[in-house]
């Protein structure tokens, strides 16, 4: 073992730190949820079992199980089998995040249709559709601009 081993751990660590950070504000998930997300991200080998995942960030088999179901479900995490093993292995796939992007565009749109909605109800000149009405302008927007764009490119490597 290199003497800066656990350094560099310390340091992956406290990476992993920052994404439950970011996720638990942008996404209201539980910090175990962060925590499993991070490591996938960044651990080697990319694919790991519930048991490598809950020993490296020190969490119980329990809430992983709870909290890789949300992962997966939202589309951050994969599961897989590997051919005559019974184990499951987790990991973040490329095209997590345009899945993830494109998922939250569509609901982008949804909303703009409540938006526009609720302007019908109260009608397009009250004073209330004056909130409304910036509410569907900035999904409509958002939609747009997410709809039109290019997926990002992948690193082959």
């Amino acid at each position: 073992m290199r003497e800066d081993d656990d350094s560099d751990d310390g340091q992956l660590m406290e990476w992993v730190e920052r994404v439950v950070v970011f996720c638990a504000d942008e996404y209201a998930v539980p910090p175990i949820a962060g925590r499993i997300l991070g490591w996938l991200m960044i651990c080697d080998p990319p694919e790991q079992s519930a048991g490598q995942i809950a020993e490296a960030i020190g969490a119980s088999r329990a809430s992983l199980a709870t909290n890789m179901r949300l992962l997966t479900d939202a589309g951050f995490v994969r599961r897989r089998t590997r051919p005559g093993e019974r184990t499951q292995y987790y990991r973040v796939e490329d095209d997590a995040w345009e899945t993830v992007i494109r998922r939250r565009a569509a609901s982008l749109t949804a909303f703009r249709d409540i938006a526009a909605d609720g302007m019908e109800l109260v009608g397009r000149e009250d004073t209330r559709s004056r909130r409304l009405r910036a509410a569907h302008n900035a999904y409509a927007w958002m939609a747009k601009v997410l709809g039109e764009s290019s997926p990002p490119p992948y690193d082959k490597n």
